[in-house]
This record gives C-alpha cells, structure tokens and sequence, in this order.
C-alpha cells in the first residue's frame, strides 16, 4: 500500500470515528431525560416497598403502598419546580454554580423538613373541605389519593412547559376536587378559596414591590453615590441584619415550636436581637473584604456574594420546613385512615414518611431542577448579586409581613414575584434616566421615544405564561383530582 494510500485510510478513519463521537454525544443527550425518568420510578418503587415493609400485612396496607408511591412522585415534583424560586436567583447572579446550588440546597431543603417540618399537619388543607363531608374512612382515602396524584401531575406539567407554581395551591386544588367529586359543592369552604384566589395577586404584588423598593434604596445610598465602597461599607451590614432578622423570626416560628410555644411578637423579637448581632459582626467582614476595591458597580458585586449565597440556603431551609407537608400531609393522613378507620383533622406524621418528602425533594431537584432554576435566574431578567439579594430579602420579609397581617400568601408567588419586581423596576428606571438624557440633549441627538420604549428588560412572554400558569393552577389541579377520584373509585371498587 502506498503512503498516499495510508493517508487516506487514516483520515477516513478519523472522519468515521469523528461521526460516531458524535453521533454518542447526541444519543447520551437524548437519552438524559430518560435517565431522570427512570431514577425517578426507581426511587417511588423503593418508597412504595418501604411502605409494605412498613405497614406489612395490616388491613388496607395496599392503599398505604400506593399512596406512597404517589406521595414520592409529589416530592420529586415539588423539588424539580418550588425550590427553583430559591435557588434561581443566586445562580442567575453567578454567585452559585448550579452544582453547588443544587449540593446546598439538597442538604437546606433535607434539613428543613427533618428538624423543622412539623410533626402534626392538617389534612384538609386549611379547612378547604369540611371534615364531616369526608368522614367515610374509605371515600376520605380515595380523596386524599385524588388530591396527591393529581396536584403531582398539574407541577409535573408546569415544570414540563416551564413555568414555577405554588405546589401549596396545587394540593389546594387537589382536595378541592376530590372534596366536590365526593360531597358536591356544598362540601367547599368558599370563603377559603376566595382568600386563597386573592393571594394570586397578593402575594406577587408584595414580593414585586417590597424587592423593588430594596433595590431602589440600594441605587439611591449605594450606587448612585460618589464613593460606593464607603456606602457599601455602612449599608451592607444593615442589609445582611435585616436578613438575618426576618429569617430568625421565620425560623423561631417554624423550628423552635418543638421545643416550646412563639408567638409572632417573641419571634420578632428574637429576631432583631440576632439581626442586630449579625449586623455588628458583618462590619468587620465587609470591611475586609472591600480593602483594595476599585469604586465601580462591579466592585459592590463582590459583596453582596456572600450574604446572597447564606441568603439561598435560609429559604431552602424555610421552604423544607413549610413546603414538605404538600407531599406528606395527604399520604400522613392515608395512613391514619389506614390504622384508626376514620379521618381527622390533623394527624402525627410518621418518621418515614417524612423521609419519602424529604428524600424526594431533594432528588427532584438534582434530576430535573436546572431547568427552572435557570428560567428563574436567568431569563425572566437579568440578574446580578444585588438585585438577586433584593429578591431573597423581599421573599423573607413578606412572609414575615403576611403571617402578621394574616394575609394567605404563597411563597413562589413571592420569590417569582420579587424578580419580576425588580425587573419592572429597573425597565421603569432606566426609562426614566433615557429621557432625562433625552430632554438635556439638542434636538439633534434626541433618541425616539419609540425606540427608548423597545428596550424592554423584562420577557413578556415568561411573564404571561408564569401568571396564565398561577391562574389556573387551582381549577385544573381541582379538575384532575376528580378525574382522579372517579377513576380510584372505580378501581378500588
């Protein structure tokens, strides 16, 4: 053979290989959903067998496997769409890669639900259906059942089409459905569900304008000064007490009930006193940390970083404690019916069961939530350290805000809310700045106000989908749950 020859073969060869190099890659890519799908029906399995292992060969105990199974799918949906709210900001910002986002927020979301998840939970979901309406022990399971499968597949669906939906309102509409599939009507609190509709403005709205408020008052003493560094200096530390206060009071409410009796004015009070600590200690931090900066934007950056980073972990935790009872309330109180024949307003919830939610949250999130922490961070509108510290400090104190007025609040909404706020905000912003410019220059160099007008920073079409999404969420997942229902009624018989 001819060293041409040779040559020849040897880069055909090089091409074929090349080929089928790619031709892997675009297989392994494909075939990654798959993976996700599979370790996800593995892990109910394992759940369901957990279950049996359980409740071994008591009266009933098939129902208790299944709706384990049900429960597991419910937390791995609630890990792939809610925690996204928390997380999204601080990787939009590049404060967190999503992998170290994913680690802290798998070990937050654990931890909040073990230590601070509550051992009793309501299992009519604040009186949405009247007890009595449900009391047959059997047609109380099957609803329950209803209320789980269907609010898992409603956030199955959104997480699909990309949009962050309160699974808190999901498990509303769930019970909802299967309350008038079993009942009628006349089984619905109305008035509940009229508080619970209202939050679909109040609770966006409040996160909008509190997050947008805080970054108008970091513009006005930090940016918009001479000497940022000096600003930042003095501000930053009052930000992280701020923090810290509305997160200790959060966490006195929801962690330190098992170990005696909060109310709302001790908790704030326990607050301040550890914001205004954190506040002090920070000084000396933030000191440090700004020696040798230059006075530019860029440099503030760097020290909202951190404070954004502690800042994500703390509403992981938050959203482990409150948000786990939405796969484990409604399988906690099958497994009730299941032992004592009946229903009950509120039921213990055992160990195991809260280890399905807790466990499933977090691999929810390390197989299927890049894709909304990423619409979350990055493409509503562009984020960076301190409009993201804006967000997480609108999240905390409104749902601080909201128990004290007792307004019935969702936390996504809140957090989604916060980030379109401080969106809109900074579009109405630099509006403004563009036409003050505007009116100094001649009339020569004056920009359209047509063309100042297209600059939009936020993407409407996120915004019409999220909200179209939060809409309907309650009567389609209500719609489903009785579809569920009908459809358990004739299989179990």
């Amino acid at each position: 053979m001819s060293e041409q020859d040779s040559s020849y073969n040897w880069q055909t060869l090089d091409r074929d290989l090349n080929r089928l190099s790619r031709l892997e890659a675009a297989t392994m890519y494909a075939a990654r959903p798959l993976i996700g799908v599979g370790l996800s029906l593995l892990f109910m399995a394992i759940a369901a067998i957990a279950a049996g292992l359980i409740v071994g060969q008591a009266p009933g105990a098939i129902f208790v496997i299944v709706a384990a199974a049900f429960g597991a799918y419910m937390a791995l949906n609630i890990g792939a769409n809610d925690v996204a709210n928390n997380m999204g900001p601080a990787v939009g910002a590049r404060a967190l890669s999503m992998a170290g986002a994913i680690a802290i927020a798998a070990i937050c979301e654990s931890a909040g639900a073990l230590l601070a998840g509550g051992d009793v939970v309501g299992t009519i979901s604040k009186g949405i259906v009247a007890p009595e309406s449900l009391a047959d022990g059997h047609v109380f399971v099957t609803a329950m059942m209803a209320a789980l499968l269907s609010a898992a597949l409603w956030v199955n669906l959104a997480t699909f089409i990309g949009a962050p939906v309160s699974t808190t309102h999901s498990v509303v509409g769930g019970v909802m459905g299967a309350g008038i599939a079993a009942a009628g009507l006349g089984a619905v609190s109305w008035p509940t569900m009229g508080a619970i509709a209202a939050s679909w403005v109040i609770s966006p709205a409040l996160g909008g304008v509190f997050a947008a408020a805080v970054l108008a008052f970091i513009k006005w003493k930090v940016i918009y000064v001479d000497d940022k560094i000096a600003a930042a200096r003095t501000w930053v530390p009052v930000l992280i007490g701020l923090m810290a206060a509305a997160f200790s009071s959060y966490l006195a409410l929801k962690g330190l009930k098992h170990v005696m009796s909060i109310d709302l004015p001790t908790a704030l009070v326990i607050g301040v006193g550890i914001g205004a600590l954190c506040a002090l200690a920070s000084v000396p931090l933030i000191r440090r940390q700004s020696r040798g900066l230059e006075n530019r934007n860029r440099s503030l950056k760097i020290l909202f970083r951190l404070p954004l980073v502690i800042s994500a972990a703390l509403l992981s935790f938050a959203h482990g404690a409150n948000d786990v009872a939405n796969a484990v309330g409604p399988l906690a109180a099958i497994v009730y019916a299941q032992e004592t024949g009946g229903a009950a307003a509120e039921v213990a919830i055992p160990v195991w069961v809260m280890l399905i939610g807790a466990v499933g949250i977090s691999v929810g999130l390390m197989l299927f939530g890049p894709k909304l922490i990423r619409m979350v961070g990055g493409q509503i509108t562009k984020l960076n350290p301190m409009r993201a510290y804006c967000v997480a400090l609108s999240a905390a104190v409104t749902v601080i805000a909201a128990s004290w007025l007792g307004l019935p609040v969702s936390s996504t909404h809140i957090a989604v809310g916060g980030v379109f706020g401080v969106g809109f905000f900074r579009e109405w912003h630099a509006e403004r700045r563009a036409r003050l410019i505007h009116e100094a220059r001649p009339p020569a160099q004056r920009v359209p106000s047509e063309e100042r007008r297209r600059r939009k920073l936020v993407r409407r079409s996120h915004f019409l989908t999220i909200a179209a999404a939060w809409i309907v969420t309650v009567p389609a997942a209500a719609v489903l749950s009785a579809l569920c229902f009908l459809a358990l009624t004739v299989l179990m018989g």
